[in-house]
C-alpha cells in the first residue's frame, strides 16, 4: 500500500504495552496511528519516551522493525515504560487502566524530535498525553510548527479536563471524535444540541476548525470537509476486539484526504480499515489492500 507517498508525518504521545489477559502488545493511540500510516506508505516518525528497562527496549526494537523512525523516542531512568491493563467485555469492547506516571508522561523534546517535527507535513497528537505538565509543554512547543495538525480526542477518565481539551481543539486543523466524546465535550461547552451533525457544526463554530470526523462504532462515521458532511454507514464484521480500530480509521482517513482522495472515497476507505482492525485481535493487525477493497465492493454490491 503506498497511497501515502510523499506524506511526512510525526505522531506525538504515548507508546506503551497493552496488557491483555494472556499476552501484551505494543500500543498507544498515536503509535497505532503512526504504524497504520506507515503501512499506507507515509514516512512516519514517533516522538515519545520509554523507560530504560526491558519493556522500553522491546518497544524501540519492535517499532524500528516495523519501519518507524525511533530516534525521537527518548529513554528515561526515572520512570517505567507505560503499561495499560486492557479488559474486554463480551462484545470485544475494551476498557483501560492506565499506569501513572509512565515514561511517556515525561516527554522532553530532543534536537532530533524538534527537527522531524519542523520537517513534517502532518502532526498527530491526542489528549491523553496532556495529563502531565511535562509532556503537555512539549506538545505546546510542537504545535508551533507549520504541520497540518490532527487532534485525536481520546477521553480516558480521569485523565482530562475540558479546559485543556478546548485549547487542543483550537490548535487543530482536524479533530477526530467518537460519538460519545463529541456529545460529552459539546455538552461541556454548553451546546443546546443532541444530534451528531448539529454538534459538529457547533464545535466548528466555537473552535474555527472546519474539518473533523466522528466515528460511530459499527454504524460507520461522519466526516465534515470543506463545508459538507459525508457519511459511511459501516461495514459488517465479527468483532475480535475494538483496540486500535479508531486509530487505524484515523490513519487511513487522514492519509487519504491529504493525498487528494475525494472525501467520500476517504471515509469509505477509512471505515473499511477500521472494521478490519476490529475484526482481528490487537491494535495493529496486518491488513492487505485487497481485503480493504473487497470489503468496500461487497457493501456497494
Amino acid at each position: 500500500m503506498n497511497n501515502g507517498k510523499n506524506l511526512k508525518a510525526v505522531a506525538y504521545g504515548e507508546v506503551l504495552w497493552d496488557v491483555f489477559a494472556n499476552e501484551k502488545k505494543i500500543g498507544g493511540a498515536p503509535l497505532n496511528v503512526a504504524l497504520r500510516m506507515k503501512t499506507l506508505g507515509c514516512d512516519v516518525a514517533m516522538i515519545s519516551c520509554v523507560g530504560n528497562d526491558e519493556d522500553g527496549k522491546a518497544i524501540i526494537d519492535q517499532v524500528k522493525s516495523l519501519g518507524l523512525e525511533t530516534n525521537a523516542i527518548m529513554q528515561t531512568e526515572n520512570f517505567a515504560t507505560g503499561l495499560v491493563n486492557v479488559t474486554l467485555n463480551e462484545r470485544g469492547s475494551a476498557s483501560y487502566e492506565i499506569n501513572y506516571p509512565s515514561a511517556w508522561d515525561k516527554i522532553v523534546l530532543n534536537d532530533f524530535a524538534k527537527k522531524v517535527a519542523a520537517d513534517a507535513n502532518v502532526l498527530i497528537y491526542g489528549s491523553l498525553v496532556c495529563r502531565d505538565e511535562v509532556s503537555r509543554q512539549s506538545l505546546e512547543e510542537l504545535l508551533q510548527t507549520q504541520a497540518y495538525k490532527v487532534f485525536d480526542v481520546n477521553l480516558r477518565k480521569p485523565h482530562y479536563s475540558y479546559e485543556i481539551l478546548e485549547q487542543l481543539m483550537h490548535s487543530a486543523n482536524f479533530i477526530k471524535f467518537n460519538d460519545e466524546e463529541l456529545l460529552e465535550i459539546s455538552a461541556a461547552m454548553q451546546s443546546p444540541f443532541t444530534g451528531l451533525e448539529d454538534n459538529m457544526h457547533f464545535i466548528a463554530e466555537r473552535t474555527k476548525v472546519t474539518a473533523m470526523c466522528v466515528t460511530k462504532g459499527k454504524h460507520g462515521a461522519l466526516l465534515m470537509w470543506e463545508g459538507k458532511i459525508y457519511e459511511n454507514g459501516g461495514y459488517p464484521i465479527k468483532v475480535a476486539d475494538t483496540v486500535g480500530a479508531g486509530d487505524s480509521f484515523l490513519a487511513a482517513l487522514i492519509t487519504s484526504l491529504l493525498t487528494g482522495k475525494s472525501p467520500q472515497t476517504a471515509i469509505d476507505f477509512a471505515c473499511a480499515v477500521g472494521a478490519l482492525v476490529a475484526g482481528a485481535p490487537g491494535a495493529n493487525p496486518d491488513i492487505s489492500y485487497s481485503k480493504i477493497e473487497n470489503m468496500i465492493l461487497k457493501v456497494k454490491l
